[in-house]
Protein backbone atom coordinates (compact mmCIF):
# COMPACT_ATOMS: atom_id res chain seq x y z
CA UNK A 1 0.00 0.00 0.00
CA UNK A 2 3.02 2.24 1.13
CA UNK A 3 4.58 1.90 -2.49
CA UNK A 4 1.45 2.39 -4.09
CA UNK A 5 0.67 6.07 -2.58
CA UNK A 6 4.62 7.02 -3.40
CA UNK A 7 4.32 5.75 -7.37
CA UNK A 8 1.29 7.81 -7.13
CA UNK A 9 2.62 10.58 -6.06
CA UNK A 10 5.31 10.46 -7.77
CA UNK A 11 3.24 10.10 -10.90
CA UNK A 12 1.67 13.01 -9.98
CA UNK A 13 4.50 15.20 -9.40
CA UNK A 14 6.48 14.03 -12.88
CA UNK A 15 2.76 15.18 -14.50
CA UNK A 16 2.76 18.70 -12.70
CA UNK A 17 6.04 18.80 -13.81
CA UNK A 18 6.14 18.33 -16.83
CA UNK A 19 2.86 20.24 -17.84
CA UNK A 20 5.00 23.22 -15.66
CA UNK A 21 7.91 22.58 -18.02
CA UNK A 22 5.38 22.48 -20.98
CA UNK A 23 4.10 25.81 -20.21
CA UNK A 24 6.92 27.45 -19.89
CA UNK A 25 8.39 26.15 -23.18
CA UNK A 26 5.33 27.21 -25.36
CA UNK A 27 6.03 30.39 -23.79
CA UNK A 28 9.24 30.48 -24.38
CA UNK A 29 8.75 29.83 -28.13
CA UNK A 30 6.05 32.42 -28.18
CA UNK A 31 8.32 34.61 -27.10
CA UNK A 32 11.38 34.13 -29.22
CA UNK A 33 9.28 33.59 -32.66
CA UNK A 34 7.83 37.72 -31.70
CA UNK A 35 11.54 38.19 -31.44
CA UNK A 36 12.42 36.70 -34.36
CA UNK A 37 9.77 38.47 -36.69
CA UNK A 38 10.78 41.57 -35.06
CA UNK A 39 14.52 41.17 -36.01
CA UNK A 40 13.77 39.38 -39.66
CA UNK A 41 11.73 42.33 -40.57
CA UNK A 42 12.79 45.67 -38.77
CA UNK A 43 9.59 47.78 -40.34
CA UNK A 44 7.17 45.49 -37.91
CA UNK A 45 9.03 47.30 -34.90
CA UNK A 46 9.58 50.28 -36.66
CA UNK A 47 7.11 53.70 -36.62
CA UNK A 48 6.15 54.36 -40.26
CA UNK A 49 8.37 57.48 -41.50
CA UNK A 50 7.10 60.70 -41.34
CA UNK A 51 7.12 63.31 -43.95
CA UNK A 52 10.06 64.91 -44.78
CA UNK A 53 9.92 69.03 -45.84
CA UNK A 54 12.95 70.98 -46.71
CA UNK A 55 12.89 74.37 -46.40
CA UNK A 56 13.87 76.16 -49.96
CA UNK A 57 13.48 80.01 -49.04
CA UNK A 58 12.29 81.91 -46.41
CA UNK A 59 12.30 85.41 -46.63
CA UNK A 60 10.15 88.40 -45.27
CA UNK A 61 7.02 89.58 -47.47
CA UNK A 62 7.58 92.27 -49.25
CA UNK A 63 5.24 95.62 -47.40
CA UNK A 64 4.45 93.95 -44.35
CA UNK A 65 7.34 93.22 -42.00
CA UNK A 66 4.86 90.94 -40.13
CA UNK A 67 4.59 88.37 -42.12
CA UNK A 68 6.87 85.60 -44.11
CA UNK A 69 7.26 83.79 -47.37
CA UNK A 70 8.47 80.18 -46.90
CA UNK A 71 8.86 78.21 -50.10
CA UNK A 72 9.50 73.86 -49.20
CA UNK A 73 9.94 70.63 -50.54
CA UNK A 74 7.92 67.95 -49.05
CA UNK A 75 7.71 64.31 -49.40
CA UNK A 76 5.33 62.06 -48.06
CA UNK A 77 6.10 58.19 -48.21
CA UNK A 78 3.52 56.31 -49.02
CA UNK A 79 0.84 55.83 -46.02
CA UNK A 80 2.22 58.83 -44.20
CA UNK A 81 0.20 62.12 -42.81
CA UNK A 82 0.84 64.88 -41.08
CA UNK A 83 -2.07 64.73 -38.85
CA UNK A 84 -4.48 67.08 -38.22
CA UNK A 85 -2.87 70.76 -38.05
CA UNK A 86 -2.80 74.38 -38.85
CA UNK A 87 -0.85 76.97 -40.18
CA UNK A 88 -0.74 80.40 -39.12
CA UNK A 89 -1.21 81.90 -42.92
CA UNK A 90 -1.95 80.42 -46.21
CA UNK A 91 -0.67 77.09 -47.65
CA UNK A 92 -0.54 77.24 -51.67
CA UNK A 93 1.02 74.11 -53.02
CA UNK A 94 1.74 72.05 -56.17
CA UNK A 95 1.90 67.96 -56.07
CA UNK A 96 4.69 66.66 -58.35
CA UNK A 97 4.39 63.27 -58.26
CA UNK A 98 1.76 60.83 -55.84
CA UNK A 99 -1.08 61.33 -54.70
CA UNK A 100 -2.59 63.54 -51.63
CA UNK A 101 -5.59 63.24 -49.72
CA UNK A 102 -6.66 66.54 -47.93
CA UNK A 103 -9.23 66.46 -44.91
CA UNK A 104 -10.34 69.81 -43.92
CA UNK A 105 -12.38 69.64 -41.35
CA UNK A 106 -16.31 70.07 -42.07
CA UNK A 107 -15.55 69.61 -46.13
CA UNK A 108 -15.49 66.55 -48.11
CA UNK A 109 -11.56 64.81 -48.50
CA UNK A 110 -9.79 66.17 -51.51
CA UNK A 111 -7.97 63.94 -53.72
CA UNK A 112 -5.15 66.11 -54.99
CA UNK A 113 -2.91 64.28 -57.79
CA UNK A 114 0.33 65.40 -59.57
CA UNK A 115 0.02 68.33 -61.46
CA UNK A 116 -2.82 70.19 -59.63
CA UNK A 117 -2.35 72.42 -57.43
CA UNK A 118 -4.41 73.86 -53.77
CA UNK A 119 -4.82 76.03 -51.26
CA UNK A 120 -5.59 75.76 -47.34
CA UNK A 121 -6.44 79.00 -46.16
CA UNK A 122 -4.86 80.37 -42.79
CA UNK A 123 -6.18 78.61 -39.15
CA UNK A 124 -8.12 76.24 -41.24
CA UNK A 125 -7.86 72.73 -39.47
CA UNK A 126 -6.80 70.24 -42.17
CA UNK A 127 -4.77 66.77 -42.35
CA UNK A 128 -3.01 65.85 -45.41
CA UNK A 129 -2.11 61.92 -46.39
CA UNK A 130 -0.61 60.26 -48.96
CA UNK A 131 -2.74 57.83 -50.62
CA UNK A 132 -0.81 56.58 -54.14
CA UNK A 133 1.87 53.43 -54.15
CA UNK A 134 4.99 55.86 -54.97
CA UNK A 135 5.84 59.13 -52.26
CA UNK A 136 4.18 62.09 -53.14
CA UNK A 137 6.22 65.14 -53.50
CA UNK A 138 5.04 68.88 -53.47
CA UNK A 139 6.15 71.69 -53.53
CA UNK A 140 4.83 74.41 -50.83
CA UNK A 141 4.85 78.34 -50.57
CA UNK A 142 3.60 79.80 -47.49
CA UNK A 143 3.10 83.29 -46.29
CA UNK A 144 2.44 82.89 -42.15
CA UNK A 145 2.80 85.68 -39.25
CA UNK A 146 6.53 85.62 -38.55
CA UNK A 147 7.72 84.48 -35.69
CA UNK A 148 5.00 81.52 -35.66
CA UNK A 149 5.66 77.94 -36.27
CA UNK A 150 4.77 76.85 -39.93
CA UNK A 151 2.48 74.50 -38.52
CA UNK A 152 1.05 73.96 -35.13
CA UNK A 153 -0.92 70.66 -34.19
CA UNK A 154 -4.19 70.37 -33.79
CA UNK A 155 -5.99 67.54 -31.02
CA UNK A 156 -9.58 66.13 -31.08
CA UNK A 157 -12.05 67.90 -28.74
CA UNK A 158 -12.18 64.53 -27.15
CA UNK A 159 -8.37 63.90 -25.94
Amino acid sequence: MRSRIIRVALQVYSTRHFRRDEGLRIRNTLALAALLCVMIDPALGAEPPAPSVQTLLESSLSGDPSKQVIVSAAVFPPGTSTGRHIHPGDEYATVLEGELEIQVDGQPVQRIKAGESYHNARDVVHETRSVGKVAARLISTFVIDKGRPLMEPVTDPAE
